[in-house]
């Protein structure tokens, strides 16, 4: 069983409907002690970086999630993927989980639109077990107006917006974070969804 996580800053019903259709057992917690039990956890989150760590602290979510990164595999979605990152710059500087080395900025692309919102190509960095399968040439979906700043052995799938967008790290363990939305991502994002499960073994 995937656990996903309810900590009131995430877009579950979307994300639970991707694992539905495919069939990956999950179950939505908002206690913090039921990620001992679980084969995986998924991060969700939208909105901004530091009422999400916020609301993750004041739950009592931040250690479990720290543990569950050892033990099991871990997926964070769009700012869940930033807050895997060991700080961002939005509003204020605010610290994240730490799980991956580097921190979230804001994008920089003079002449295009922020937030990046839309379709865009990504290409594989470094191939991992999520990407098996894909092509490289893929197009996903992203909702995002800041981006992760990490070293390149972080990376297995990027694109391009005016600059590098890192759109799938690793920790080269159990930590990975897509700053797409897999569930919004048609073939490529259950795809990706698909192999997360089968990782878990769930």
């Amino acid at each position: 069983m995937i656990a996903v996580v309810d900590y009131g800053a995430g877009n579950l019903y979307s994300v639970c409907n991707s694992l539905r259709y495919l069939g990956i057992p999950h179950e939505v917690t908002a206690d913090p002690e039921s990620l001992r039990e679980a084969d995986g956890v998924i991060l969700p989150g939208v909105g901004a970086f530091p009422e999400a760590m916020g609301k993750l602290s004041a739950a009592g979510w931040i250690d479990p999630l720290r543990r569950a990164a050892k033990e099991k595999p871990l997926l964070g979605i769009c700012l869940g993927m930033q807050m895997l990152f060991e700080e961002s710059d939005e509003f204020a500087l605010t610290q994240g989980l730490g799980l991956i080395p580097g921190r979230v900025t804001a994008i920089r692309a003079p002449g295009l639109k922020i937030p990046h919102m839309g379709w865009n190509q990504v290409e594989i960095v470094h191939p991992c077990t999520l990407t098996a399968g894909m092509q490289g040439d893929e197009y996903v979906y992203f909702v995002h107006s800041f981006a992760a700043v990490t070293e390149e052995r972080y990376i297995s799938l990027r694109t391009w917006y005016a600059q590098e967008i890192p759109a799938l790290v690793m920790d080269g363990g159990f930590v990975y974070g897509a700053q797409f939305h897999p569930e919004k991502s048609s073939a490529a994002g259950l795809r990706i969804l698909k192999n997360f499960g089968e990782l878990t073994g769930a």
